[in-house]
């Protein structure tokens, strides 16, 4: 089958646009179709000097991605772009664009959609309370809990609490989160990856995993407990493994996942070994969505130097992701 993608393609002002024009430059097996408004594109492309036909698509019959040619289901930008410049004024677009792409997915017009960067910042500048894609889509699909997680071709990380100051990280541990999130990353590492038996390695949340409960207890009270429970079930879970030995090639050794207590307990181990090739997966979903795993990049906007290296890897994930659903029913 073709796997049907909706590129969202984020900020207007940012490298969203020419990662996108860049993407267009290779064929693929695969049919890509960009939001957004071609008069933007167009400019975009001009500005870095790329030549690229614009199909615009008014019914999406699927065909594979052809080098130099960039499908593209318009949506006007509110107020003109200048490259480089964040204007609150384009955040209701950016947010339509979501919405659409979400939509999309939904009603199954396309298989899954893939983001380039947003700027919450300027969203929030807007009048418009809005802390991230996850929480966006979340709040969409009317889903209590999802799951942020990061892969390269080597190692997913997957997160229990995400952007957090580390002072509110060990309150938010809880015995529901901790199940709930669990659940959802066993049970979409079997829908949507095709492990039939994930295995998951947890990491503790204090140093030496609290050794024994002298350098924190939460270990002890909430983690342990909730993984036996689990274990009970017939998830095959790791004990709490300390962070600082985690990631060493033996530890992961039979390990489709590593689940990480904070954001920058596992997510620093991951970029170090693949930035530029991660990609950002959101778990919990009714739909699949990936995206990439930088952010908008203003100052690179126009200039030509920036890479759509992490795009190309996150449309090939969801794509693989399509094709795995799809082979699962």
């Amino acid at each position: 089958m073709l796997p049907r993608l909706l590129l969202s393609t984020g900020e207007p002002a940012g490298i969203g646009l020419d990662i996108s024009l860049l993407f267009a430059q290779q064929a693929q097996e695969v049919h890509v179709v960009a939001l957004a408004d071609p008069e933007m594109l167009a400019a975009r492309a001009a500005q870095l000097g790329l030549k690229i036909q614009f199909d615009i698509q008014q019914q999406h019959v699927p065909s594979p991605q052809l080098a130099g040619v960039l499908k593209v289901q318009p949506l006007k930008v509110c107020v003109p772009v200048e490259t480089g410049v964040l204007n609150p004024a384009n955040a209701p677009y950016v947010l339509e664009m979501l919405r659409t792409a979400f939509f999309a997915c939904q009603s199954g017009e396309f298989d899954a959609v893939v983001t380039a960067p947003v700027h919450k910042g300027v969203i929030n500048e807007a009048g418009i309370v809005f802390s991230g894609h996850t929480e966006f889509f979340a709040e969409l699909a009317k889903v209590p809990q999802v799951v942020m997680m990061l892969a390269t071709p080597h190692l997913r990380v997957a997160l229990v609490t995400t952007h957090l100051p580390l002072r509110e990280v060990s309150a938010a541990i809880t015995t529901a989160k901790l199940t709930q999130v669990i659940r959802i990353l066993n049970h979409d590492l079997q829908t949507k990856f095709a492990i039939a038996e994930p295995g998951i390695l947890v990491c503790g949340l204090n140093p030496h995993a609290g050794e024994g409960g002298h350098l924190g207890r939460e270990e002890i009270e909430v983690i342990n407990p909730v993984l036996a429970s689990l274990r009970a079930e017939g998830l095959r879970l790791t004990g709490c493994v300390p962070a600082d030995t985690a990631f060493n090639p033996e530890a992961l050794r039979g390990i489709d996942a590593v689940l990480s207590m904070y954001h920058d307990q596992g997510l620093p181990v991951l970029k170090s070994q693949g930035f530029g090739e991660a990609v950002n997966i959101t778990l919990g979903l009714p739909i699949i969505r990936t995206s990439v795993d930088h952010g908008t990049a203003l100052s690179l906007a126009g200039t030509g130097k920036a890479s759509a290296d992490s795009l190309r890897c996150a449309i090939a994930m969801a794509a693989e992701m399509v094709r795995r659903t799809t082979d699962c029913f």
